[in-house]
């Protein structure tokens, strides 16, 4: 936890639980008012009657939502959730954001969020780690679930661990699949769901599924995420074991996640990458 704790807290808030379990961590840890910035169609309803303040802004309104940030007199600000990946090619846009999508070459979660951190702090908007008060979901290592990896899946874990780290410093995606020593599945623009359903109709059951953050990631966004809802995306690709970088990826809902996962004989490892775990106090 930073020595400074806001007061006023903006939640730039996606799809998922992640941004309601953090709202929820931040006023236990004593933020005293808590502003949503919802995205219209994806943030749940919860969150947005948790909140002191709340305004919906649309998918492609980066600018209006930045004025109205700036005119609240918002001071700390952090990004958690899942924007719709489609959502970029299906959404009008304001012309600020038009703006800045044009300046960018390559355009992924990192330059995308990037961006729109660089818009803040430009109005002296201080942006958070996406896992500012979330200690308490980043695993340490070790074997979570009650059943431990068998030695075909340690071999797919390692594997995959080294794969999909080197396709995350690509900005690719976040998220392996393996069989057998073979790569099933990697996750690109879909999203690390429909990754591992692709998985299973290609290699049945038994598959391993690593999830993973880049080597120098930037935690004030798009933080490697597990949930509950994760679970029946594995039951249907009989995915066998899942895999994530310890201190290194959230993993929300963890008692429901870890008892479905027992339920359903799916092994749960958080694995010592060698990498620093990511920080959840200090912001960049």
């Amino acid at each position: 936890m930073s020595a400074t704790l806001p007061e006023h807290l903006l939640i730039i808030a996606g799809r998922g639980t992640y941004p309601l379990l953090l709202a929820r961590s931040a006023r236990q840890a004593g933020v005293a008012r808590i502003t949503v910035a919802a995205v219209r169609g994806m943030t749940c309803r919860e969150l947005r009657a948790f909140a002191d303040d709340c305004a919906v802004f649309g998918v492609g309104e980066a600018g209006r939502m930045l004025d109205w940030a700036e005119r609240a007199g918002i001071r700390h600000a952090v990004m958690a959730g899942q924007i719709t990946p489609a959502a970029l090619f299906c959404t009008r846009f304001d012309a600020f954001s038009r703006a800045i999508l044009r300046s960018l070459t390559v355009k992924n979660a990192h330059t995308i969020f990037g961006a729109l951190a660089e818009q803040l702090t430009a109005r002296t908007i201080t942006v958070l780690p996406a896992s500012q008060f979330m200690d308490a979901h980043l695993p340490q290592p070790g074997t979570l679930t009650r059943r431990e990896p068998d030695p075909r899946e340690w071999n797919d874990i390692r594997f995959g661990l080294d794969v999909g780290m080197r396709v995350c410093d690509l900005d690719i995606g976040q998220t392996v699949v393996v069989k057998d020593g073979m790569i099933l599945a990697v996750e690109a623009f879909e999203g690390t769901n429909r990754t591992i359903r692709r998985a299973g109709t290609l290699g049945g059951a038994g598959a391993v599924v690593v999830k993973v953050a880049k080597t120098g990631h930037d935690m004030r966004f798009d933080i490697p995420v597990i949930g509950a809802d994760t679970l029946p995306i594995l039951r249907r690709a009989r995915v066998s074991a899942l895999a994530l970088q310890a201190g290194r990826t959230l993993l929300l809902d963890r008692e429901a996640v870890i008892r479905a996962a027992d339920r359903l004989n799916i092994a749960i490892v958080a694995v010592d990458s060698g990498l620093p775990a990511l920080r959840t106090g200090d912001a960049p």
